[in-house]
């Protein structure tokens, strides 16, 4: 008789998991600050996605939507070229202050970050065509649609657009969730897996993050 199969803790193994990454006191400081702040930074494991995106790309230039306190910033960094740029777009003047300081507190170079403050929407129409090899998303999830459409024509052929916060802590599948934030995040992830210019996945991290590589 074959050996009865055993049960797997759900919980245990999540908390496993969480537990592969781990966040120096940078880290920690930033993430401190965005939650006193009132930001949602990007989970741990999906701040390692983004640093081994930027590391196997090995971007040198960088856009960021939604500068927060600077914890996706710190990782996007940490895995760029050394003489890699990260520019970041958010509309509050307190979260790119906290931002500068993390970055400042973590070592980087003031030549490594330019913070532009800011609607999305309205500052990457001027950014250059094709000139990005990494997008990361964390803005206003209505404006996700237009995000992408700009992020598509600013990266360059096999650069990666990455969008945090896709699932809805959950709600994305519930059909009675018709408010705009829920039909934008929907029509983003039903346009990005049906776009034959993009390679995309859904990643269960955090609250999901759904990323596509621009088709060479």
């Amino acid at each position: 008789m074959a050996a009865d199969t055993p049960t797997i803790d759900s919980d245990v193994l999540s908390a496993y998991v969480e537990g592969f990454v781990s966040e120096d006191d940078a880290l920690v400081s930033a993430r401190k600050r965005g939650v006193e702040l009132g930001c949602s930074p990007i989970s741990p494991l999906g701040g390692a996605a983004l640093r081994l995106l930027a590391t196997t790309l090995r971007a040198r230039a960088v856009v960021e939507i939604g500068t927060g306190s600077g914890v996706s910033g710190l990782y996007l960094l940490r895995g760029m070229a050394p003489d890699g740029v990260l520019t970041s777009i958010d509309v509050e003047p307190e979260f790119q202050g906290a931002a500068k300081r993390a970055f400042s507190g973590a070592g980087m170079g003031p030549g490594r970050a330019r913070l532009i403050m800011g609607r999305a929407l309205e500052v990457l129409p001027r950014l250059t065509e094709e000139a990005y090899d990494l997008l990361y998303v964390s803005g206003s999830r209505q404006e996700y649609p237009g995000y992408l459409e700009q992020g598509v024509r600013l990266l360059r052929p096999g650069g990666v657009i990455a969008f945090d916060n896709v699932l809805l802590a959950g709600q994305i599948t519930n059909p009675a969730r018709r408010d705009p934030e829920a039909v934008a995040l929907r029509e983003v992830i039903r346009t990005v897996r049906e776009d034959d210019r993009l390679v995309p996945v859904l990643l269960p991290l955090g609250d999901g993050l759904l990323v596509a590589a621009k088709a060479h």
